[in-house]
């Protein structure tokens, strides 16, 4: 990480030279050529789904520039606080080609670079609105994952330049996919941070993405890239004039994690489940387990309500997950620690379990697709609640 945040600190300082490089009013030459490159996925977290950015080269005007959508404005003094509420701000950041390069060739990840087959106009006028964008005051926009990022803004600018001159072609769609199991196949679905993501986010995910939506990840921008056509003299020629593979590493491949969530939740619900059978045999009940099943139960549930109701993440409302995670849990966790709690809290279980029916349900016909690494947990709550709704019943 302390390498990243130096690398991050020496593309922003190398910026003020790009920045001389390059006038706002200056045309491209002939020998110019504008590409989309796209890297191969990172081991970090945000660096699983690839990258993608545009390059802008011009051997005449004697600059090489890559201009990356991709940079956390990190300036916002209230950064992570509306990063929290969904306002995340990204910037478009112009810097020399070569550091990009280095950077992934560090990382040993792969690059790919597409030349498009533009005309001079139209080389002008992408390279023209990547200078107004890149300048400070205009180059800060909101991020989304999925509808507005590294790789949706060079589809829209391509889309934009090129309008009714664009061929475009979905045949790279071989599947009827959602988002989420778009997500999942570059996220391991057994690790800690695709657990996280999958509760989090809402019902959004779970509908059949368009074409137009796979393009949220950069591996189906470069594949659309390269089926689609470019209208040039009533004729139709490739959009991708020239593919160069600039960094040939192996792919990194999306692994489960060593201490995997779906082993901490199962070793973890046995345990909760022995305690039930013992305590259902010697009639009495834990009130550490109650407490704790509630308690934990609760909290996910308030920040699943805050997510959807009290942010701007546009994938957090419809969040079906708020069924098993049910905010209440988190007060009715002080009243289980109580040697009698009150008797109508027998009924509050034969609620839950009906919630848990209904999740089951939700998931089985695909309204929202939760995460398997639950299903274990979802086993203890349910026997639980049977437990707690026939012993406070008495």
């Amino acid at each position: 990480m302390l390498k990243k945040n130096i690398a991050i600190f020496f593309i922003l300082f190398c910026i003020n030279i790009a920045e001389s490089q390059v006038s706002k009013t200056v045309n491209l030459s002939t020998f110019s050529k504008i590409s989309i490159i796209t890297s191969g996925p990172g081991e970090a977290l945000y660096e699983k789904f690839g990258h993608t950015a545009i390059r802008v080269k011009d051997p005449v005007l004697q600059f090489d520039l890559i201009y990356n959508y991709g940079i956390i404005n990190f300036e916002n003094p209230n950064f992570y606080i509306d990063f929290t509420k969904g306002f995340m701000k990204y910037k478009l950041v112009r810097y020399p080609f070569y550091l990009a390069l280095k950077s992934n060739q560090q990382d040993k990840r792969w690059v790919k670079e597409q030349i498009l087959n533009l005309t001079e106009e139209q080389k002008n006028e992408i390279f023209q609105f990547l200078e107004i964008n890149a300048d400070p005051k205009n180059a800060s926009y909101f991020y989304d994952p999925y509808f507005n990022n590294c790789a949706t803004k060079p589809r829209d600018i391509i889309k934009k330049v090129l309008g009714e001159n664009l061929v475009f072609n979905d045949n790279f769609v071989s599947e009827n996919l959602s988002l989420r199991a778009l997500m999942n196949k570059e996220i391991h679905p057994n690790t800690w941070g695709s657990l996280g993501i999958n509760i989090a986010l809402g019902s959004r995910l779970d509908k059949t993405a368009t074409a137009n939506e796979y393009l949220y990840l950069p591996d189906y921008v470069y594949e659309a890239l390269n089926l689609s056509k470019v209208k040039k003299e009533r004729k139709e020629e490739n959009l991708v004039l020239k593919t160069n593979i600039l960094l040939d590493f192996d792919e990194k491949k999306s692994q489960s994690d060593t201490v995997s969530p779906f082993l901490v939740i199962l070793l973890l619900s046995l345990i909760g489940l022995f305690i039930t059978y013992k305590d259902y045999r010697n009639n009495k009940r834990s009130k550490w387990l109650d407490f704790t099943l509630f308690f934990f139960t609760g909290i996910i549930g308030i920040l699943i309500v805050y997510m959807w109701f009290f942010t701007n993440h546009s994938t957090a409302p419809n969040n079906f997950n708020i069924l098993w995670a049910f905010a209440p849990n988190f007060i009715i966790a002080f009243l289980l620690l109580n040697k009698r709690p009150p008797n109508w809290i027998a009924k509050y279980c034969l609620i839950l379990l009906i919630f848990l029916l209904i999740t089951s349900f939700i998931w089985i016909i695909k309204i929202q697709i939760l995460s398997f690494t639950l299903i274990p947990l979802l086993l203890l709550l349910g026997f639980r609640y049977w437990f707690l709704q026939k012993t406070l019943n008495r």
